[in-house]
């Protein structure tokens, strides 16, 4: 079985889920499985490159929004083995998972990665077309732009994003115009910044705020078979 670090929370737990044993390292934001018990590296975007060529694995996985480019140069220089991944939809993510599952040494497609891609190939067509804004930070205000995979997570059940055509990724945009561009829903998830009933919805008064899973939201393992039905719940909730 191939040792493997895993620099991105999802992927930690697609391992995991397949391969019981093979990782020897992840970061300290990787929070499932809960049981997980490897060396932490520290986090996505600091994390400590010593120790990863320490533990000697065969892979390293990553990815490459998440992670920093001169940290995944330095795990190279050292003579380790980096695979990057690049994900902005929902194909995107099955495509990677297959790929990254092979390179750890899954000799087949994974159960649970057939039954999310079953899960989201049988989505009916939206009968209801939203408008949403996306905040991922506040102070200052961040929100989803073009070419993410939430946003395409998003529209695949029915809810466009305003900012999707904006140039930036994820672009400041002041309070003010969040408002103003009066949105059907402000879809408000729990990370990277975790907003909750008492942080965040009061910064929109008048307006549907659905507080979602960032898990179901923006991480592409597991967790995808179950994201339609956990974020179609959050947004039917969330009205004026």
């Amino acid at each position: 079985m191939k040792r493997v670090v895993s620099l991105v929370p999802s992927l930690t737990e697609a391992v995991a889920e397949t391969l019981p044993g093979a990782l020897v390292g992840a970061t300290d934001w990787c929070s499932h499985p809960a049981e997980l018990d490897v060396v932490r590296i520290g986090g996505t975007k600091n994390p400590k490159v010593e120790r990863i060529v320490e533990l000697a694995p065969d892979l390293v996985v990553a990815n490459e929004e998440e992670n920093r480019a001169p940290d995944l140069d330095a795990l190279r220089a050292a003579g380790l083995r980096v695979l990057v991944t690049e994900v902005r939809t929902v194909p995107d993510a099955f495509t990677e998972l297959a790929r990254v599952l092979a390179a750890c040494g899954a000799s087949e497609r994974p159960g649970w990665l057939r039954q999310a891609e079953a899960v989201w190939a049988a989505l009916p067509e939206p009968t209801e077309r939203r408008t949403a804004v996306v905040p991922v930070w506040r102070r200052p205000w961040m929100v989803v732009g073009r070419d993410t995979f939430a946003g395409d997570v998003l529209a695949r059940l029915g809810v466009h994003h305003l900012y999707a055509g904006h140039a930036e990724r994820y672009p400041r945009i002041p309070l003010e115009e969040l408002r103003a561009a009066a949105p059907d829903v402000v879809v408000l998830p729990d990370e990277p910044y975790r907003f909750t009933a008492e942080d965040g919805p009061e910064a929109f008064p008048g307006l549907a705020c659905a507080l979602v899973s960032g898990r179901h939201l923006t991480w592409y393992g597991p967790s995808l078979a179950r994201a339609p039905r956990v974020l179609g719940e959050a947004l039917r909730a969330a009205r004026r």
